[in-house]
């Protein structure tokens, strides 16, 4: 509770991605500002711990805050997810033992020098690169989370809670990445296919920075009247 009291007073964006929903519920029914989901998705849409559920979601709007859809795939789609981990876990071991390489686990390759850590290293980049170039020939059904299973996150919350409401997230450092949306530059493909879906230019400004933005403001707006 002072914790609360004191990011409102210094102006610092209370955010609820990673609390239980007591405690976000708690957390709303404390703030006297806006908060944020700054990583969550739609549980209606890909039914996980992390993403937010319809009645959490409707908290959000009410609060006046803002939930980001979160492009990591475990998030985005968790059965497409599994079973692209699961094929990449066996590619990975069969193109390691066609190598005759030994991947330590990584308890064994902290306890060893750095140049033979850079050794294991070296193996590793080599037997991912391999074992990615195997991925990218499979077809079917082994895919990746995309552009598209991520923006029917963002769908459902603006059609639940509104525009004013929602905005995105990549999470890169965090292990985000989707097919299409796998760092930086291809973050024109998420802006493609927001148009694609008949979202309007102020839409998308919304959706990428201005309702974070207008959130941010009226944090520091209440930190300025409390203080």
């Amino acid at each position: 509770k002072q914790a609360i009291a004191e990011m409102n007073k210094w102006g610092i964006m209370i955010d609820v991605s990673h609390p239980s929903k007591e405690a976000m519920k708690q957390m709303i029914e404390l703030t006297k500002a806006p908060i944020i989901a700054s990583h969550s998705s739609a549980r209606a849409v890909c039914d996980v711990s992390r993403n937010l559920d319809d009645e959490q979601l409707q908290w959000m709007k009410d609060n006046g805050g803002v939930v980001q859809a979160v492009a990591l795939g475990d998030y985005v789609n968790a059965e497409k997810s599994k079973a692209y981990s699961e094929k990449r876990q066996e590619v990975f071991k069969q193109v390691a033992e066609d190598l005759g390489y030994v991947i330590p686990s990584r308890g064994e390759i902290r306890n060893m020098k750095p140049d033979e850590q850079e050794k294991v290293w070296a193996m590793y980049q080599e037997v991912q690169q391999k074992a990615g170039a195997q991925m990218d020939s499979l077809t079917g059904d082994i895919a990746r989370p995309n552009v598209s299973d991520f923006v029917d996150h963002i769908d459902y919350m603006v059609q639940k809670i509104g525009i004013d409401h929602v905005g995105i997230s990549s999470d890169f450092d965090g292990g985000g990445g989707i097919d299409g949306w796998d760092d930086a530059s291809e973050t024109f493909n998420v802006t493609l296919e927001l148009v694609r879906r008949g979202y309007s230019e102020d839409d998308i400004a919304k959706l990428w920075s201005g309702n974070l933005l207008r959130v941010l403001d009226e944090v520091q707006k209440i930190s300025a009247e409390m203080r």
